[in-house]
Formats: C-alpha cells, sequence, structure tokens
C-alpha cells in the first residue's frame, strides 16, 4: 500500500471525501460544497492517488465505499467537526434552539426519565424535540458511529468493559461514557403467587417457570449468566423485549421474572405485583449514557447530556 505524505496533503480533499461518505452521491456532495461535480470529481481522484486506494465504487444511482473508506471516515469527520468548532464556535441557546436530539433506551429507563427530561424541555428549552427509539441491543456503537442516535442510555457493561480496556492499552477510543445511576434488580411475581408465602431460595428460583426481557431476543441475560457462575440455571419459558410487557404477563401468570426495582412503581400496576430480593449475588447494574466522541465538544450535546443527568438525579436521589 502506497504510503501517503502528510505534509503534501491538501485538507481539502479530506472535505470533499467527508461530503462523498456522507452523501454516497457526487452531485449532492457537490452541491453542499458549492462545487461543480467535475470539481468534486477531480478532488477524488487526487485523494485516490495520494491514498493508493479507490474510496467510493459507482453502484446504480449512488456510491459504495471501500473498506479503507468506512474504516477512514469516523477519524476524517470527527476531526473536520472539531477544527470548525475551534474555528468558528456556534454558541446554544436552549430557549432559541429548534433541533432535535434522538435517543435510544429501554422502556423502564425511558418510564422514569423522560416526564422530567419533558419538564425540562418545556421550561429551558420548548424549540427542541426528542424522538426515543427502543435499544435492542447491549452495544449501541454501531448505531452512535452511524449517527441513528445521538445518545444511548442503558447497561452496557461489555461495552465498558472493551472501552476501559482499550483505553487502557492506549488505543484510540471513539466513544464516552457517563453514570447515571445504580439500578437495583428483584424478582417479580404476582400476587397471590404460589411461591408467595414461602422462601425463595435458589433452588426454589431455579425450579420455577421464568420469563426473560432481552432486548435483543437471545434467550440469556445477565440473570443466567450470574447463575451460570454457580453452575445452576433457571428455565426460561418466555422472552419479551418489553419491561411493560413483563409486568403485564406476571401480573396474569405464574412466571417470574427479574426486573428493575424503580420501574415496577411507575408500571401502574404496582399493587399486583410482589418483589422478593434475589437468592443470589449479582453485579451492580450501572446504568449510563454513551455517545460518540464527535459530540463530546458540542454545546447542543452536552445541554443534552447535562439535562438527562439532572433528571437522573433527581429521580434517583435517595
Amino acid at each position: 500500500m502506497k504510503k501517503a505524505n502528510f505534509r503534501t496533503l491538501d485538507l481539502n480533499l479530506l472535505r470533499v471525501f467527508d461530503e462523498v461518505m456522507a452523501e454516497r452521491s457526487l452531485t449532492r456532495a457537490a452541491r453542499n460544497l458549492s462545487l461543480t461535480q467535475p470539481a468534486v470529481s477531480n478532488a477524488l481522484r487526487r485523494l485516490r492517488e495520494t491514498l493508493d486506494d479507490e474510496l467510493v465504487r459507482r453502484s446504480g444511482q449512488g456510491m459504495v465505499p471501500t473498506a479503507r473508506a468506512l474504516a477512514l471516515w469516523p477519524s476524517v469527520r470527527e476531526a473536520l467537526q472539531l477544527l470548525q468548532e475551534s474555528i468558528t464556535p456556534t454558541g446554544f441557546v436552549p430557549a432559541q434552539a429548534r433541533s432535535t436530539f434522538v435517543l435510544a433506551m429501554a422502556d423502564a429507563t425511558a418510564a422514569e426519565l423522560m416526564p422530567g427530561l419533558v419538564d425540562i424541555l418545556e421550561q429551558e428549552a420548548p424549540g427542541l424535540s426528542v424522538r426515543v427509539l427502543p435499544l435492542t441491543t447491549r452495544d449501541p456503537r454501531l448505531l452512535l458511529e452511524e449517527e441513528t442516535v445521538d445518545l444511548a442510555l442503558g447497561y452496557f457493561p461489555s461495552v465498558l468493559a472493551d472501552l476501559t480496556a482499550r483505553a487502557q492499552a492506549a488505543e484510540a477510543v471513539a466513544f464516552e461514557h457517563q453514570r447515571l445511576y445504580v439500578g437495583e434488580y428483584v424478582c417479580v411475581m404476582r400476587t397471590g403467587h404460589p411461591l408467595a408465602e414461602q422462601d425463595l431460595t435458589l433452588d426454589v428460583f431455579c425450579a420455577a417457570r421464568h420469563m426473560l426481557v432481552s432486548f435483543s431476543g437471545r434467550p440469556f441475560g445477565f440473570i443466567d449468566e450470574a447463575l451460570a457462575t454457580l453452575g445452576r440455571e433457571r428455565q426460561v419459558v418466555l422472552t419479551v423485549n418489553q419491561f411493560f410487557t413483563a409486568g403485564r404477563v406476571v401480573a396474569n401468570s405464574n412466571l417470574l421474572t427479574v426486573l428493575p426495582r424503580h420501574f415496577v412503581g411507575v408500571t401502574g400496576i404496582a399493587g399486583q405485583l410482589l418483589l422478593r430480593p434475589l437468592p443470589f449475588d449479582v453485579s451492580p447494574v450501572h446504568v449510563g449514557a454513551i455517545w460518540h466522541r464527535r459530540n463530546q465538544q458540542s454545546l447542543a450535546h452536552i445541554w443534552l447530556r447535562q439535562a438527562v443527568a439532572r433528571v437522573a438525579a433527581q429521580a434517583f436521589a435517595s
């Protein structure tokens, strides 16, 4: 592979590359840059020669990036955004802002945090809007990388472990995170359940029929991981992807499930449910926010993160 000489690289070529990657179209990239399409094609040709890579190929009406282009683009985009914010910083006035934030979170998290966030929006930033997408993964990095969401809220132990390991190895880390609160999980059953009047021992817990809440649909969660370390397992007969669904099913069946303690109070059916401590130890559930580093210095994103943290601190104040 030809080694590029950064000292002689025309940085304007990277602006063209960024627009082509974002639009997957030479025509739209040229329009956004106020250039002619031949000028964009020429710039792309020069960058191809410099990097010794085709970068993008025509496919139908669009462009398909090469593997190297996909690997290079996040760094280029982040660098350009940081440079733009440093040279021409834009202020963010919440009361005057008109934009939309996209957040990904589970229904239990949304039920606890969104009412408070709506209050902040109404009082401080009435022109802002928020879209909440269902969290369907324990690793939201692809969603953040592709800018599908601005902020992901949830329990991401494997992601945080990976980010920590990369940082300790002095590798570039493209994501930031912030802890919001520590959640406690409990065993939940309906009032009048056959097990309601006896001690919930580990043997009793494992022998019962269970429902699992799994965002991805995978029938094995962190409770099952904790049991596996003890050489035990439970019988999962139903897997759902929402906490609210789990609460309703448990209230009308003999299934047991494990839910965040704080969530039970906002279900609207707390009077139909019994809570019991888990008969084994589980690691603390640290619920936090994860975002891409490209947004680290964005004043609008900083305001969003601070607003979410304020709501979490109030909701979980002891």
